[in-house]
Protein backbone atom coordinates (compact mmCIF):
# COMPACT_ATOMS: atom_id res chain seq x y z
CA UNK A 1 0.00 0.00 0.00
CA UNK A 2 1.12 3.68 -1.06
CA UNK A 3 1.90 5.44 2.08
CA UNK A 4 1.83 9.32 2.94
CA UNK A 5 5.64 9.59 2.92
CA UNK A 6 5.91 7.82 -0.56
CA UNK A 7 3.43 10.57 -2.11
CA UNK A 8 5.72 13.34 -0.32
CA UNK A 9 9.17 11.67 -1.86
CA UNK A 10 7.25 11.56 -5.13
CA UNK A 11 6.36 15.20 -5.06
CA UNK A 12 9.41 16.39 -4.06
CA UNK A 13 7.54 18.13 -0.78
CA UNK A 14 7.60 17.38 2.71
CA UNK A 15 4.66 14.71 4.73
CA UNK A 16 3.30 17.70 6.25
CA UNK A 17 2.76 19.87 3.16
CA UNK A 18 0.76 16.34 1.73
CA UNK A 19 -1.08 16.21 5.00
CA UNK A 20 -2.30 20.00 5.08
CA UNK A 21 -3.14 19.83 1.22
CA UNK A 22 -5.51 16.88 1.97
CA UNK A 23 -7.07 18.46 5.34
CA UNK A 24 -7.08 22.30 3.88
CA UNK A 25 -5.46 23.02 7.34
CA UNK A 26 -3.32 25.15 6.18
CA UNK A 27 -2.77 27.72 2.54
CA UNK A 28 -0.75 25.52 -0.14
CA UNK A 29 0.18 27.21 -3.20
CA UNK A 30 -1.52 26.28 -6.11
CA UNK A 31 1.01 24.63 -7.98
CA UNK A 32 2.17 22.89 -4.98
CA UNK A 33 -1.36 21.23 -4.49
CA UNK A 34 -1.30 20.11 -8.22
CA UNK A 35 1.70 18.39 -7.93
CA UNK A 36 1.03 16.59 -4.54
CA UNK A 37 -2.69 15.65 -6.28
CA UNK A 38 -0.55 14.12 -9.45
CA UNK A 39 1.27 12.09 -7.36
CA UNK A 40 -1.47 10.87 -5.43
CA UNK A 41 -3.40 9.44 -8.64
CA UNK A 42 0.06 8.23 -10.29
CA UNK A 43 0.83 6.35 -6.88
CA UNK A 44 -2.65 5.51 -6.44
CA UNK A 45 -2.63 6.56 -2.64
CA UNK A 46 -5.97 6.19 -1.00
CA UNK A 47 -6.06 8.83 2.19
CA UNK A 48 -8.18 7.54 5.34
CA UNK A 49 -11.39 8.17 4.87
CA UNK A 50 -11.89 9.13 8.23
CA UNK A 51 -9.51 12.03 8.23
CA UNK A 52 -10.92 13.62 5.45
CA UNK A 53 -13.68 13.30 7.31
CA UNK A 54 -12.81 15.15 10.12
CA UNK A 55 -11.39 17.38 8.06
CA UNK A 56 -14.73 18.20 6.36
CA UNK A 57 -12.71 20.03 4.06
CA UNK A 58 -13.46 19.82 -0.03
CA UNK A 59 -9.86 19.68 -2.39
CA UNK A 60 -11.80 22.16 -4.78
CA UNK A 61 -10.56 20.07 -7.58
CA UNK A 62 -12.33 18.92 -10.94
CA UNK A 63 -11.05 16.08 -12.22
CA UNK A 64 -11.30 16.32 -15.97
CA UNK A 65 -10.92 12.77 -17.75
CA UNK A 66 -9.17 13.35 -21.03
CA UNK A 67 -9.25 11.37 -24.16
CA UNK A 68 -6.07 9.82 -25.90
CA UNK A 69 -6.88 8.62 -29.11
CA UNK A 70 -5.86 9.00 -32.71
CA UNK A 71 -8.54 9.30 -34.32
CA UNK A 72 -10.12 12.28 -32.47
CA UNK A 73 -9.69 15.70 -33.73
CA UNK A 74 -6.80 17.86 -30.82
CA UNK A 75 -7.80 20.77 -31.21
CA UNK A 76 -11.26 20.64 -30.50
CA UNK A 77 -10.36 18.49 -27.42
CA UNK A 78 -7.99 21.48 -26.21
CA UNK A 79 -10.70 23.61 -26.73
CA UNK A 80 -13.00 22.20 -24.42
CA UNK A 81 -10.75 21.31 -21.84
CA UNK A 82 -9.74 25.34 -21.68
CA UNK A 83 -13.51 26.18 -21.52
CA UNK A 84 -13.57 23.81 -18.33
CA UNK A 85 -10.23 25.47 -16.86
CA UNK A 86 -11.58 28.87 -17.24
CA UNK A 87 -14.95 28.10 -16.23
CA UNK A 88 -13.56 25.94 -13.30
CA UNK A 89 -11.41 29.16 -12.32
CA UNK A 90 -14.68 31.50 -11.88
CA UNK A 91 -16.20 29.05 -9.54
CA UNK A 92 -13.16 28.68 -7.46
CA UNK A 93 -11.87 25.12 -8.90
CA UNK A 94 -8.73 24.08 -10.48
CA UNK A 95 -8.94 21.31 -12.53
CA UNK A 96 -6.71 18.06 -12.57
CA UNK A 97 -6.33 16.57 -15.93
CA UNK A 98 -6.48 12.80 -15.76
CA UNK A 99 -6.18 10.48 -19.31
CA UNK A 100 -8.84 8.01 -19.98
CA UNK A 101 -6.02 5.19 -21.09
CA UNK A 102 -7.00 3.14 -17.75
CA UNK A 103 -10.71 3.36 -18.22
CA UNK A 104 -13.11 2.78 -15.60
CA UNK A 105 -10.62 1.74 -12.69
CA UNK A 106 -9.00 5.30 -13.17
CA UNK A 107 -12.28 7.22 -12.40
CA UNK A 108 -12.50 4.91 -9.70
CA UNK A 109 -9.39 5.75 -8.34
CA UNK A 110 -9.88 9.09 -8.54
CA UNK A 111 -13.46 9.07 -6.72
CA UNK A 112 -12.14 6.89 -3.67
CA UNK A 113 -8.88 8.36 -3.01
CA UNK A 114 -10.82 11.95 -2.65
CA UNK A 115 -8.30 13.65 -5.18
CA UNK A 116 -11.14 15.66 -6.60
CA UNK A 117 -15.03 16.76 -5.42
CA UNK A 118 -16.30 16.21 -8.90
CA UNK A 119 -15.53 14.74 -12.47
CA UNK A 120 -16.31 15.37 -15.75
CA UNK A 121 -15.79 12.62 -18.68
CA UNK A 122 -15.47 13.48 -22.18
CA UNK A 123 -15.46 11.30 -25.57
CA UNK A 124 -18.39 9.42 -23.41
CA UNK A 125 -19.47 6.08 -25.39
CA UNK A 126 -23.48 4.85 -26.01
CA UNK A 127 -22.39 2.29 -23.48
CA UNK A 128 -19.70 3.53 -21.83
CA UNK A 129 -18.19 1.53 -18.96
CA UNK A 130 -17.29 4.47 -16.67
CA UNK A 131 -20.53 5.59 -16.09
CA UNK A 132 -21.20 2.16 -13.81
CA UNK A 133 -18.38 3.97 -11.61
CA UNK A 134 -19.65 6.84 -11.40
CA UNK A 135 -22.50 5.36 -9.87
CA UNK A 136 -21.06 3.08 -8.18
CA UNK A 137 -19.00 5.13 -6.15
CA UNK A 138 -21.69 8.06 -5.71
CA UNK A 139 -19.77 10.98 -7.40
CA UNK A 140 -21.08 14.41 -8.63
CA UNK A 141 -20.10 14.43 -12.10
CA UNK A 142 -21.06 15.91 -15.83
CA UNK A 143 -20.87 14.46 -19.46
CA UNK A 144 -19.74 15.70 -21.73
CA UNK A 145 -21.06 13.45 -24.36
CA UNK A 146 -24.85 11.29 -24.70
CA UNK A 147 -24.31 7.94 -22.98
CA UNK A 148 -27.37 5.13 -24.35
CA UNK A 149 -28.93 5.35 -20.99
CA UNK A 150 -29.05 8.98 -19.18
CA UNK A 151 -31.05 8.28 -15.76
CA UNK A 152 -29.58 10.03 -12.78
CA UNK A 153 -26.71 12.27 -14.99
CA UNK A 154 -26.09 15.03 -15.73
CA UNK A 155 -24.95 15.42 -19.64
CA UNK A 156 -24.61 17.95 -22.02
CA UNK A 157 -23.24 17.19 -25.61
CA UNK A 158 -23.95 18.83 -29.17
CA UNK A 159 -27.57 17.41 -31.03
CA UNK A 160 -25.26 15.49 -33.42
CA UNK A 161 -28.39 13.70 -34.98
CA UNK A 162 -29.92 17.09 -35.91
CA UNK A 163 -26.16 17.86 -36.93
CA UNK A 164 -26.04 14.87 -39.44
CA UNK A 165 -30.29 15.83 -40.83
CA UNK A 166 -29.28 19.75 -41.66
CA UNK A 167 -26.12 17.89 -44.19
CA UNK A 168 -28.82 15.99 -45.56
CA UNK A 169 -31.95 18.44 -45.35
CA UNK A 170 -29.02 21.17 -47.29
CA UNK A 171 -28.04 19.05 -50.21
CA UNK A 172 -31.48 17.25 -50.69
CA UNK A 173 -32.69 21.26 -50.99
CA UNK A 174 -30.16 21.86 -53.54
CA UNK A 175 -31.74 19.00 -55.87
CA UNK A 176 -28.89 16.64 -55.01
CA UNK A 177 -30.40 12.33 -54.59
CA UNK A 178 -27.43 10.70 -54.41
CA UNK A 179 -25.25 11.76 -51.06
CA UNK A 180 -22.12 10.10 -49.95
CA UNK A 181 -21.51 9.87 -45.85
CA UNK A 182 -17.63 9.90 -45.05
CA UNK A 183 -17.22 9.11 -41.68
CA UNK A 184 -14.70 8.44 -38.92
CA UNK A 185 -12.77 4.87 -38.81
CA UNK A 186 -14.09 1.58 -38.12
CA UNK A 187 -12.63 1.81 -34.50
CA UNK A 188 -14.92 4.77 -34.04
CA UNK A 189 -18.30 3.02 -34.60
CA UNK A 190 -17.24 -0.07 -33.28
CA UNK A 191 -16.40 1.19 -29.74
CA UNK A 192 -20.00 3.08 -30.60
CA UNK A 193 -18.49 6.41 -29.77
CA UNK A 194 -22.14 8.68 -29.36
CA UNK A 195 -20.97 12.08 -31.70
CA UNK A 196 -20.24 9.41 -34.63
CA UNK A 197 -23.35 6.87 -34.31
CA UNK A 198 -26.15 9.76 -33.71
CA UNK A 199 -24.73 11.74 -36.76
CA UNK A 200 -24.77 9.00 -38.99
CA UNK A 201 -28.30 7.82 -37.77
CA UNK A 202 -29.69 11.75 -38.30
CA UNK A 203 -28.54 11.78 -41.30
CA UNK A 204 -29.78 8.23 -42.36
CA UNK A 205 -33.39 9.11 -41.06
CA UNK A 206 -33.68 12.52 -42.41
CA UNK A 207 -32.26 10.73 -45.91
CA UNK A 208 -34.97 8.17 -45.69
CA UNK A 209 -37.61 10.99 -44.67
CA UNK A 210 -36.36 13.27 -48.04
CA UNK A 211 -36.38 9.93 -50.20
CA UNK A 212 -32.62 10.36 -50.89
CA UNK A 213 -30.33 7.87 -51.95
CA UNK A 214 -27.09 7.35 -49.27
CA UNK A 215 -23.98 5.09 -48.64
CA UNK A 216 -21.71 5.47 -45.54
CA UNK A 217 -18.07 4.77 -45.93
CA UNK A 218 -15.76 4.81 -42.63
CA UNK A 219 -12.52 6.19 -43.11
CA UNK A 220 -8.96 6.33 -41.22
CA UNK A 221 -8.84 10.10 -42.29
CA UNK A 222 -5.60 9.78 -44.29
CA UNK A 223 -5.07 10.20 -47.82
CA UNK A 224 -4.82 6.76 -48.89
CA UNK A 225 -7.87 5.95 -46.60
CA UNK A 226 -9.98 8.51 -48.05
CA UNK A 227 -9.24 7.55 -51.81
CA UNK A 228 -10.29 4.02 -50.93
CA UNK A 229 -13.53 5.33 -49.67
CA UNK A 230 -13.85 8.09 -52.60
CA UNK A 231 -12.99 5.07 -55.50
CA UNK A 232 -15.60 2.68 -53.38
CA UNK A 233 -18.29 5.19 -53.67
CA UNK A 234 -17.72 6.11 -57.31
CA UNK A 235 -17.67 2.19 -58.31
CA UNK A 236 -20.71 1.49 -56.36
CA UNK A 237 -22.70 4.87 -56.69
CA UNK A 238 -21.47 6.55 -59.62
CA UNK A 239 -24.10 8.97 -59.82
CA UNK A 240 -23.11 10.55 -56.27
CA UNK A 241 -22.99 14.32 -56.45
CA UNK A 242 -23.05 14.93 -52.45
CA UNK A 243 -20.70 14.71 -50.48
CA UNK A 244 -21.03 14.61 -46.51
CA UNK A 245 -17.57 13.97 -44.09
CA UNK A 246 -17.65 13.49 -40.60
CA UNK A 247 -13.93 13.28 -40.09
CA UNK A 248 -11.73 16.53 -40.47
CA UNK A 249 -8.25 14.71 -41.95
CA UNK A 250 -10.65 13.37 -44.47
CA UNK A 251 -11.52 16.76 -45.89
CA UNK A 252 -8.25 17.92 -47.19
CA UNK A 253 -7.84 14.55 -49.70
CA UNK A 254 -11.51 14.63 -50.45
CA UNK A 255 -11.50 17.86 -52.30
CA UNK A 256 -7.89 16.72 -53.99
CA UNK A 257 -9.44 14.09 -55.04
CA UNK A 258 -12.78 15.79 -56.34
CA UNK A 259 -10.45 17.73 -58.37
CA UNK A 260 -8.25 15.15 -59.49
CA UNK A 261 -11.01 13.27 -60.95
CA UNK A 262 -12.65 16.10 -63.04
CA UNK A 263 -15.12 16.95 -60.78
CA UNK A 264 -15.47 21.10 -59.69
CA UNK A 265 -16.70 22.01 -56.41
CA UNK A 266 -19.38 22.90 -56.22
CA UNK A 267 -20.35 22.59 -59.81
CA UNK A 268 -19.95 18.99 -60.18
CA UNK A 269 -20.19 17.72 -56.77
CA UNK A 270 -21.13 19.52 -53.67
CA UNK A 271 -19.32 19.01 -50.13
CA UNK A 272 -20.91 19.44 -46.48
CA UNK A 273 -18.36 19.18 -43.91
CA UNK A 274 -18.90 18.94 -39.67
CA UNK A 275 -16.17 20.73 -38.21
CA UNK A 276 -14.77 23.88 -36.30
CA UNK A 277 -15.49 26.93 -38.47
CA UNK A 278 -11.88 28.02 -38.80
CA UNK A 279 -11.26 24.45 -40.24
CA UNK A 280 -14.33 24.98 -42.41
CA UNK A 281 -12.51 28.61 -43.50
CA UNK A 282 -9.23 27.21 -44.59
CA UNK A 283 -10.12 25.34 -47.47
CA UNK A 284 -10.52 26.05 -51.12
CA UNK A 285 -13.24 26.71 -51.84
CA UNK A 286 -14.08 27.36 -47.84
CA UNK A 287 -16.86 24.75 -46.83
CA UNK A 288 -20.30 24.51 -46.51
CA UNK A 289 -20.20 23.26 -43.03
CA UNK A 290 -22.00 22.26 -39.68
CA UNK A 291 -20.79 23.19 -36.15
CA UNK A 292 -21.58 23.85 -32.48
CA UNK A 293 -19.83 25.54 -30.06
CA UNK A 294 -17.32 23.72 -28.38
CA UNK A 295 -16.50 26.18 -25.29
CA UNK A 296 -19.97 26.33 -24.37
CA UNK A 297 -19.98 22.39 -23.88
CA UNK A 298 -17.00 22.76 -21.75
CA UNK A 299 -18.54 25.43 -19.33
CA UNK A 300 -21.50 23.98 -19.33
CA UNK A 301 -19.91 20.55 -17.81
CA UNK A 302 -18.34 22.93 -15.22
CA UNK A 303 -22.10 24.32 -14.07
CA UNK A 304 -23.62 21.04 -14.06
CA UNK A 305 -20.79 19.58 -11.56
CA UNK A 306 -20.88 22.83 -9.77
CA UNK A 307 -24.84 22.77 -9.10
CA UNK A 308 -25.00 19.16 -7.73
CA UNK A 309 -21.75 20.13 -5.44
CA UNK A 310 -23.61 23.01 -3.91
CA UNK A 311 -26.28 20.69 -3.17
CA UNK A 312 -28.72 21.06 -6.34
CA UNK A 313 -28.48 17.56 -7.71
CA UNK A 314 -29.72 17.89 -11.35
CA UNK A 315 -30.32 15.33 -14.22
CA UNK A 316 -30.37 17.91 -16.91
CA UNK A 317 -29.81 16.91 -20.56
CA UNK A 318 -28.71 19.67 -22.72
CA UNK A 319 -28.45 19.30 -25.83
CA UNK A 320 -26.39 22.30 -27.73
CA UNK A 321 -28.29 23.37 -31.36
CA UNK A 322 -25.76 22.81 -34.19
CA UNK A 323 -25.57 25.77 -37.30
CA UNK A 324 -25.34 24.93 -40.79
CA UNK A 325 -23.54 27.75 -42.18
CA UNK A 326 -23.64 28.26 -46.35
CA UNK A 327 -20.31 28.66 -47.92
CA UNK A 328 -19.07 27.89 -51.88
CA UNK A 329 -18.56 24.17 -51.41
CA UNK A 330 -22.09 23.29 -52.21
CA UNK A 331 -24.57 24.45 -54.85
CA UNK A 332 -27.40 23.00 -57.06
CA UNK A 333 -26.85 19.54 -58.43
CA UNK A 334 -25.92 19.38 -61.66
CA UNK A 335 -28.45 18.93 -64.17
CA UNK A 336 -28.87 15.88 -65.96
CA UNK A 337 -27.91 16.00 -69.94
CA UNK A 338 -30.92 16.68 -71.94
CA UNK A 339 -32.51 13.62 -73.69
CA UNK A 340 -30.53 12.83 -76.91
CA UNK A 341 -28.03 15.42 -75.41
CA UNK A 342 -24.00 15.06 -74.65
CA UNK A 343 -23.86 13.83 -70.76
CA UNK A 344 -22.68 15.69 -68.28
CA UNK A 345 -19.63 13.85 -67.78
CA UNK A 346 -18.41 13.75 -71.52
CA UNK A 347 -19.00 17.65 -71.51
CA UNK A 348 -16.53 17.89 -68.85
CA UNK A 349 -14.00 15.31 -70.88
CA UNK A 350 -15.04 12.33 -69.01
CA UNK A 351 -15.58 8.80 -69.47
CA UNK A 352 -19.08 7.84 -69.33
CA UNK A 353 -19.90 5.97 -65.84
CA UNK A 354 -22.39 3.24 -65.12
CA UNK A 355 -24.93 4.63 -62.69
CA UNK A 356 -26.26 1.57 -61.52
CA UNK A 357 -26.52 2.37 -58.29
CA UNK A 358 -25.75 -0.30 -55.05
CA UNK A 359 -28.68 -1.14 -52.39
CA UNK A 360 -29.41 1.24 -49.83
CA UNK A 361 -27.93 0.99 -46.23
CA UNK A 362 -30.22 -0.13 -43.39
CA UNK A 363 -30.50 0.77 -39.49
CA UNK A 364 -30.80 -1.61 -36.80
CA UNK A 365 -31.53 -0.75 -33.08
CA UNK A 366 -29.30 -2.67 -30.85
CA UNK A 367 -30.42 -4.16 -27.61
CA UNK A 368 -29.20 -1.04 -25.38
CA UNK A 369 -31.44 1.36 -27.36
CA UNK A 370 -28.18 2.15 -29.63
CA UNK A 371 -28.11 2.27 -32.81
CA UNK A 372 -26.21 0.16 -35.38
CA UNK A 373 -25.85 -0.62 -38.70
CA UNK A 374 -26.99 -3.32 -40.78
CA UNK A 375 -24.17 -5.98 -42.05
CA UNK A 376 -23.34 -5.03 -45.68
CA UNK A 377 -20.29 -5.73 -47.88
CA UNK A 378 -17.04 -3.95 -48.25
CA UNK A 379 -18.14 -1.77 -44.99
CA UNK A 380 -21.31 -0.11 -46.44
CA UNK A 381 -23.06 1.50 -43.47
Amino acid sequence: MVTLVEVAEAAGVSPSTVSYVLSGKRRISTPTQLRVREAIARLGYHPHAGARALAGKRSHIIALVVPLRADLYVPVMMEIAIAVTVTARRHGYDVLLITNDEGPDGVRRVARSGLADGVILMDVQLDDPRIAVLRETGSQAALIGLPGTTSGLASVDHDFARAGALCAEHLAALGHREIAFIGYSRAVYERHAGYAERTLAGFQQAADDLGLRVLHRPCEGTYESTAGAFTRILADRPGTTGFVVQNEGAIGPLLSLLRTSGRAVPEDASVVALCPEPLAEQYSPPLTAVTGPARELGARAVELVSSRLNGTPTDEITLLTPVLTPRDSSGPAPRPPAAGGARDDEQHGRCPVDREGAKRPSLRMGSSGTTAMAPASDGER
